[in-house]
């Protein structure tokens, strides 16, 4: 790879991305056309109770987020030996093929099924990508290298998801889907025509994959994301209702204040990955200090509409520009399980998505308005800050311990 030009590299890079744009595109398709598959897969039900339908046409959200907890860590393990470029080949078709499946699925249960299978390649491909995207950065590069693969997750929330919403409202959500797999066919070609062949490690193997997790800072990274992300979307589940009931806003506002979130990931991204080449650890602390100050900013001033809409910017850009960085965290603390660690990253981010969504409509269904979400994102950052301090604390230790042994086997040989 040391041979390839400027320009080849953005293209891999590029290709890298697509795959993560349609990645976002296929784990948000699904809420904007809730409605659209509850009249069509459980019409009985959304006849006599639509809310009920709609809740439970919800469940093809989890089931993604499922998929993506229990798909990283398997599939990082069992194909770490593979040359990476086939493998990001194989969950790419994968991709494909759960997505055309999804659109195709006669019932609700297959669909369900279908979205559960679909979302397997989802932290192994990231996992994949972001290794291949930091060796052909090079050193000093790494953050950068990561953050453009993840800017195809958050470009797909200002643009894809929008875009896809729009098509699945009025040509069928099975539209959706189809759309979805199309994006995951071009990418597959694109990855075949412009991303290098890159071995996998034939010295892997699973046991030692998964001696990554008896790293504690490889699980206080995890921790500190997942309450990272879960900040997030705490707030990001309920901007519709906060901006209908508090800024109190018509609610064809809605997509525009998604779109501010959505661009706010885009920029924090890139942001958190230049941040995370200076120093991974040191980008966690200032991203999660940005968090907690665009959370304080977004729970006092989301009844006005300037305040409202910087919030929800400044919430989207700090969260996302944790992820480079916790990312980049991993790939310094993980040792030889580095594709473990760099899939188990997205499922912990989906614990993360779920926990904020889970804490943020159970205060507001305690009657505490619908502000109180923003409030639960700032209770969430306090330990997700004190994880990053223990994570520090940890590797200082175990830096400590080396440098001891290493004095201590100096020692040896020269009384030898």
């Amino acid at each position: 790879m040391t041979s390839l030009t400027p320009a080849r590299v953005r293209l891999a890079l590029l290709a890298l991305a697509l795959g993560g744009f349609g990645i976002g595109a296929a784990e948000f398709a699904a809420m904007g056309v809730l409605p659209e598959i509850a009249r069509d897969l459980l019409p009985d039900l959304a006849l006599s109770d639509p809310e009920e339908a709609i809740a439970r046409a919800g469940i093809l959200i989890s089931a993604y987020a499922a998929g993506v907890v229990v798909g990283a860590p398997t599939i990082a393990v069992v194909a770490a030996r593979l040359p990476r470029k086939g493998l990001l080949i194989a969950l790419v078709v994968a991709f494909t093929v759960g997505s055309f499946a999804s659109a195709l699925a006669p019932t609700f249960e297959l669909v369900v099924a279908a979205r559960f299978l679909a979302a397997l390649p989802h932290g192994a491909y990231f996992g994949i990508a972001s290794l291949v995207a930091a060796s052909l950065m090079g050193p000093g590069k790494r953050g950068q290298g990561i953050a453009l693969v993840l800017s195809g997750l958050t470009i797909a929330n200002v643009i894809g998801v929008p875009a896809i919403t729009f098509l699945g409202q009025n040509a069928g959500w099975r539209a959706s889907y189809i759309a979805v797999a199309v994006i995951f066919a071009l990418t597959m070609i694109a990855i075949m025509l412009v991303v290098p062949r890159q071995p996998g490690d034939p010295q892997a193997t699973a046991r030692r994959e998964l001696g990554g997790f008896s790293r504690p800072a490889v699980w206080l990274a995890l921790l500190t994301g997942a309450l990272g992300f879960g900040g997030l979307f705490a707030v990001y589940t309920y901007v519709a209702p906060l901006a209908t009931e508090v800024t109190m806003l018509p609610a064809a506002v809605v997509p525009i204040a998604l779109v501010a979130v959505g661009l706010g990931m885009t920029l924090g991204n890139l942001y958190g990955g230049r941040l995370a080449d200076c120093g991974a650890l040191r980008a966690i602390f200032i991203c999660f200090g940005l968090l907690v100050a665009a959370l304080l900013g977004l729970a006092l001033t989301a009844s006005t509409i300037p305040g409202l809409f910087a919030g929800l910017f400044a919430v989207g850009f700090a969260a996302a520009a944790i992820s480079p960085a916790i990312q980049t965290r991993l790939m310094d603390v993980a040792g030889d399980s580095q594709t473990l660690a760099a899939a188990a990253n997205h499922s912990a981010l989906n614990i993360g998505n779920s926990l904020g969504a889970l804490l943020g409509g159970a205060v507001i269904a305690a009657g505490f308005g619908y502000v109180a979400p923003t409030w639960v994102g700032l209770a969430l950052c306090l330990p997700g800050i004190l994880l990053a301090v223990l994570g520090g604390l940890v590797t200082r230790s175990e830096r400590a311990g080396r440098v001891v042994l290493n004095e201590d086997a100096v020692l040896d040989r020269a009384l030898s």
